[in-house]
């Protein structure tokens, strides 16, 4: 701490700037007191609502939801719906908020009743189960205003509007999720019979590509196959008539005979061998395009299946969906009930003024201490002979203290020593 080094020097520090610690502690304190004077008290009013579990088991608005998840949901619904700038506009006017301030803009009225309002939830008891949600047993509704009175009456407001908006919030959302399940199955439905539409064209338009087409045509492949392999014996056979008959030196007319006829044999039986030949190219044509065939018609039944497994949860989401309407409808769900009204507060909350003082007096005290050190720093004089010693290793052989030259002190020692 430079030349504070120790307890005497800080002591002396203390009674040397003693006036500009003071002198700062008590400004600090004067300006927290009059920050004290002009600061408004505010009131914080606490109504309770209490969530009552479902009266059937298993009774929850959302398929998969588990015990208090509804409530939780419906908390952030019921929330947003108090905090919009209507329902606050709507809520000033009916207790005649900020009568007072007329310069004050809708603006910063809907901010300030934002501001003042506060959600909280209490948790139930116990260990949450794994992939639920923790079921929430209360929730508080905070207001905190400048008047008491006003301030129990907006808590008291908000928490019927949650009783109000929660009991037809139920209805109203197990109502949306019926109609939504029940047109998701129609739509689903519909998208089955086109499925099946387009899946039948298809085997229509491929039917030589498809079973049993294709069975057929691999046993009428393989028949010609035999046919062609049949005429070539008979046009061999044919061939080595005709060589035979033509290795004859002296042919008979009966043997010109035979050779026009086997000619005009051979020349019919390669013909029924070039139709087919051409019939089975054809037949071949078709069996290459059966896997492709097959491949798109096993697609198309793989997504008909697919929209068939999406009816069935659908079908079994629209089942619970009808049973929390009807429960929804009989109030048998998860409810709110007002466990605790908000009393009009007594006192103010908020530190007192007497705290805030003594916290300005307290850091009155600090910046004083800080300007005092500074002000040593600025002038860096050497005030005691221990320090001298200290400082500059010399001894010094007289010190003369200091002495208060005011002009009545020194009067008063003239006549005193005259």
């Amino acid at each position: 701490m430079g030349h504070i080094q120790t307890l005497g020097d800080l002591i002396a520090f203390f009674w040397r700037r003693h006036r500009v610690i003071l002198g700062t502690m008590c400004l600090c304190a004067l300006l927290a007191a009059l920050y004290a004077l002009q600061r408004p008290h505010l009131y914080t009013a606490s109504a309770s609502i209490e969530v009552q579990g479902a009266q059937v088991s298993g009774a929850a608005l959302t398929p998969d939801a588990g015990p208090g998840a509804e409530a939780l949901q419906m908390l952030q619904s019921v929330r947003h719906r108090l905090t919009t700038r209507q329902n606050l506009i709507a809520i000033a006017e009916r207790h005649g908020l900020f009568a007072d301030q007329p310069a004050l803009s809708t603006d910063q009225k809907v901010q300030i009743l934002r501001e003042a309002i506060g959600f909280h939830t209490i948790h139930g008891t116990g260990e949450p189960t794994y992939g639920l949600a923790v079921p929430v047993s209360a929730i508080v509704i905070n207001v905190t205003f400048t008047d008491a009175v006003l301030a129990a009456r907006i808590a008291n407001d908000l928490a019927q509007s949650v009783l109000d908006m929660s009991a037809s919030g139920q209805i109203t959302r197990a109502r949306d999720n019926h109609a939504f399940h029940a047109g998701k199955l129609a739509a689903i439905e519909a998208e089955i019979r086109g499925q099946e539409a387009r899946i039948a064209a298809f085997r229509g338009t491929h039917a030589n590509s498809l079973p049993p087409s294709t069975g057929a045509i691999q046993e009428e492949l393989v028949a010609i196959g035999n046919d062609i392999r049949a005429l070539d014996q008979q046009l061999v056979a044919l061939a080595e008539e005709r060589r035979q008959l033509s290795q004859r030196e002296n042919l008979r007319p009966t043997d010109r005979q035979r050779l026009r006829e086997l000619d005009d044999l051979a020349a019919t039986l390669n013909l029924q061998k070039s139709a087919m030949t051409a019939q089975r190219e054809g037949l071949q044509t078709a069996l290459a395009g059966v896997p492709a065939v097959q491949r798109d018609l096993a697609d198309l039944e793989r997504s008909l299946e697919q929209m068939k497994r999406n009816f069935d949860a659908t079908n079994s989401a629209l089942a619970e969906a009808e049973s929390a309407l009807r429960l929804a409808e009989l109030q048998q769900g998860e409810r709110f009930a007002i466990l605790d009204r908000a009393l009009t507060p007594e006192h103010p909350t908020g530190p007192k003024r007497r705290m805030l003082v003594l916290a300005g007096a307290l850091a009155g005290g600090l910046f004083g201490l800080v300007l005092g050190f500074l002000l040593d720093l600025m002038r860096p004089v050497i005030r005691t002979s221990a320090q001298m010693e200290r400082e500059l290793g010399l001894r010094p052989i007289i010190a003369i203290p200091e002495l208060d030259l005011s002009e009545g002190k020194t009067r008063r020692r003239l006549a005193v020593g005259g």
